[in-house]
């Protein structure tokens, strides 16, 4: 058996951090930590893997994982657990890893969990922690067999450097251009000097409370002062202040960060599912009543309009 792999999430040596996530959090499991990382020319980001504990580093490069494509993937890694029988794989639960986890396990029939917030492993089996009726409970999932598939939550566990041996072992290539069966035609990415949404440790979202684009704009200058990322509720994306992709909540992205400032959000259990597991949260409401206090650990019933810019003259301090 081979330990325990990790599934390096990158796009043109670009790697998230749920992945240093996931090698810190591993090591705790007493098993060999395994880096697995596909795309090309990636060989000389072993290093990187094996500071935060990957003892190995499995190296699967070809043109045809230049781009994330299900096919080609999915055929490299279904030839590598069969060749080296690791004992559990764990991806990011990013919209990718999503995809490729869940494509993996109905390949070898197998059993996953999606979307944990911890972790138990030993003797063949993996008994994942996850969050469930939007946060108001959780459950415990046990997957046994080998290999034991997850996808974990990013933001749920700290990264710890803990150097590994990071031996690079070259996989053979597997996957041949008869697998992709989907092809990336361009890739245009959404330039912005803020932190990715889901890496960020620092969120400032707003809600219907800002009113429009001028109650935007004063969100996104107090995200600028703190070197966060920019969110919304359903209800300012809906109304076209902010672009879908910066959605929090059940129908949007999770998002785990140090701090949470809500602004002008009533807190629907919607929200709520992509954001209260947040290490601290801070509300500004006008309502007394708005079901956010109930999560935050830090409260301000006021109108955003003035008391993010006392917050700013504050900071500017």
């Amino acid at each position: 058996m081979a330990g325990t792999w990790i599934f390096v999430e990158q796009r043109d040596g670009n790697i998230r951090k749920v992945t240093y996530e996931m090698l810190s959090e591993a090591k705790k499991f007493g098993d060999e930590v395994c880096a697995v990382v596909f795309g090309k020319n990636v060989e000389g980001l072993a290093p990187q893997f094996a500071k935060y504990g990957a003892d190995k580093v499995y190296v699967a490069d070809a043109d045809v994982f230049a781009n994330y494509n299900t096919g080609a993937y999915v055929a490299q890694m279904v030839a590598m657990i069969n060749e080296y029988s690791p004992n559990a794989v764990l991806f990011a639960h990013t919209f990718n890893g999503r995809d490729f986890a869940s494509r993996i396990a109905q390949k070898l029939d197998a059993g996953l969990a999606t979307d944990a917030i911890a972790l138990e492993l030993s003797a063949g089996k993996g008994v994942f922690t996850r969050s469930i009726y939007a946060g108001k409970a959780l459950a415990k999932v046990e997957v046994a067999g080998a290999p034991v598939f997850g996808t974990i939550r990013a933001g749920v566990w700290e990264v710890v450097e803990n150097a590994g041996a990071g031996a690079v072992v070259k996989a053979a290539v597997a996957a041949t251009d008869a697998d992709v069966y989907q092809i990336v035609k361009d890739f245009i990415p959404t330039v912005s000097a803020r932190p990715e949404l889901t890496e960020a440790d620092v969120v400032v979202s707003g809600g219907r409370g800002c009113k429009g684009p001028e109650g935007i704009k004063l969100i996104e200058d107090l995200a600028d002062m703190l070197g966060a990322a920019v969110g919304g509720s359903r209800a300012s994306i809906d109304s076209g202040w902010l672009g879908h992709e910066l959605q929090v909540g059940q129908t949007g992205k999770v998002v785990n960060p140090n701090l949470y400032v809500a602004c002008g959000i009533s807190g629907a259990i919607q929200h709520l599912a992509g954001m209260s597991s947040s290490k601290f949260i801070a509300a500004i409401n006008t309502d007394t009543e708005a079901p956010i206090f109930g999560v935050a650990d830090f409260g301000v019933v006021g109108d955003l309009f003035k008391v993010v810019p006392l917050l700013m003259t504050e900071l500017k301090k």
